[in-house]
């Protein structure tokens, strides 16, 4: 299943308990990214799902542009309702339907994000993405990663995601995953609805993720003047800069 045939099965219930995850991830987010430059360019949100990253961009930078780039159709539909239904958003948010590839971006940006993205580029992609850092990232600039555990092919057992309730509706998700090569995991995720202890919907989907370490980052980002620091441990949370000495 690729990604965008996985999103389109399970953006319903991503919409509904992806908030939860980022209760903690949210205010790690914006401890990383207060006081940012954002006169040296506009953030770019990679993959911005539903919009939890634009709102706290949003709130921790309140004069910062951002383009939230969304290439899936049913994730891009809530995050347009999202940036629609704010008088803030709509004046400071711009939506793109591409992927990063196929964006038109602006020759110098303040900060990127990539949350809970990376391991939908293959290896080669994640180089590409380091040389756009290297090219377009401001000298002050930051970009935002999550690198969540595994970062190596290896089982994960099932473990509850996050649970919501909307109305007379609970809606619950858990994954697992299976090594899928020598540099990939495929994540079977399952969603249940249930109503009155009732279950009223159940699917499982399945998506490859690359993993990859972040010391295998700190290598491919050494030669291409920009360094990895882990800022929030307990969010697996990294902020990628210039090198010292190509700042």
């Amino acid at each position: 299943m690729t990604a965008s045939e996985f999103y389109a099965r399970t953006a319903e219930l991503v919409a509904v308990l992806l908030p939860e995850t980022w209760r903690e991830l949210g205010p790690a987010l914006g401890a990383a990214l207060d006081r940012l430059d954002t006169d040296s360019g506009p953030v770019v949100d990679v993959g911005a799902g539903t919009g939890e990253g634009v709102r706290v961009v949003a709130a921790t930078l309140p004069e910062a542009e951002v383009l939230a780039i969304e290439p899936d159709p049913a994730l891009r539909t809530a995050l347009l309702a999202v940036v629609g239904a704010d008088p803030d958003l709509r004046q400071r948010v711009s939506v793109l339907d591409n992927d990063l590839a196929g964006a038109s971006l602006p020759e110098q940006l303040s900060a990127i994000l990539l949350m809970n993205v990376l391991g939908h580029f293959s290896a080669a992609e994640r180089l590409a993405v380091w040389d756009l850092l290297a090219a377009r990232l401001a000298p002050t600039g930051r970009a935002m990663l999550t690198l969540y555990p595994p970062t190596v092919p290896q089982h994960v057992p099932s473990t509850p995601m996050a649970e919501a309730r909307i109305g007379r509706r609970r809606y619950t998700g858990s994954a697992t995953a299976e090594p899928s090569g020598p540099d990939a995991v495929d994540w079977e995720m399952s969603y249940r609805v249930m109503e009155a202890g009732a279950t009223v919907a159940e699917f499982t989907a399945r998506d490859r993720w690359v993993v990859v370490t972040a010391e295998q980052i700190s290598e491919e980002l050494r030669p291409r003047g920009l360094t990895i620091t882990e800022t929030a441990p307990d969010q697996f949370l990294y902020m990628v800069t210039r090198s010292p000495t190509t700042s």
